[in-house]
């Protein structure tokens, strides 16, 4: 069966909860000819909660924020304005180009494909063994996260939550927790590592290197 085109979908500014309740019904329902589907979105200051999360890491301050509890991997993260948020619906174990995908490709894939997002604005980004994400590489700012991953991998092969990259942020609220359980790591967005750039641009450079990482064949708008 070809591969049929992944379908990215702008949602815009959506609520957490209501978006993460259609992933699970998207999910729930799609077939085995379903499209996989990115879905680009920003959403209001929220703290999310991955299944092992320890809440001992909101920290004075996080109240102020609602909380939700979700089904993804990892810990707490921070979601808000200004920040590229894509949610991955995928079937890992369709055939594409490059045979089925395994849940650490998966991930390697996502990563690498913020770094080369970041590298287009002349951002070094690196990982960091033992620890999801992108991470500056060089400079004063080394070590501080720029980008966070959670994802839920479903026995069916399904997947669903996804990744998130700051751009231009309000980042006080990193610092009323413990960012995916590290005490005192920094969090950075692009506009505090000197790029300024429109969040749509930042948005759409993610999705299309996405789909080319993930190789989900050719994107079709909506």
């Amino acid at each position: 069966m070809p591969i049929q085109p992944a379908v990215i979908r702008h949602l815009g500014q959506a609520e957490y909860e209501p978006t993460f309740a259609a992933m699970r019904a998207f999910t729930d329902a799609r077939q085995e000819d379903t499209p996989d589907e990115l879905w680009i979105v920003e959403h209001p200051p929220v703290y999310t909660l991955g299944l092992g999360a320890d809440r001992g890491h909101l920290l004075a301050g996080a109240t102020s924020i609602p909380t939700v509890q979700t089904d993804r991997g990892g810990e707490v993260t921070f979601h808000g304005p200004g920040q590229v948020v894509i949610y991955l619906m995928m079937d890992l174990r369709r055939n594409k180009k490059g045979g089925k995908l395994y849940a650490r490709q998966f991930v390697n894939k996502i990563e690498e494909a913020i770094i080369h997002v970041l590298a287009a604005y002349n951002l070094a980004g690196e990982r960091i063994e033992g620890a999801p994400g992108i991470y500056i590489a060089n400079g004063p700012k080394k070590g501080a996260k720029i980008a966070a991953l959670g994802l839920k991998v479903r026995g069916n092969g399904c997947t669903y939550h996804g990744v998130s990259l700051n751009v231009g942020m309000d980042l006080a609220p990193f610092t009323w927790i413990n960012p995916c359980g590290y005490a005192g790591l920094e969090t950075i967005d692009m506009r505090s590592m000197g790029v300024d750039v429109p969040l749509a641009d930042v948005q759409q450079a993610l999705a299309n290197e996405l789909v080319n990482q993930l190789q989900v064949a050719e994107p079709e708008l909506t």
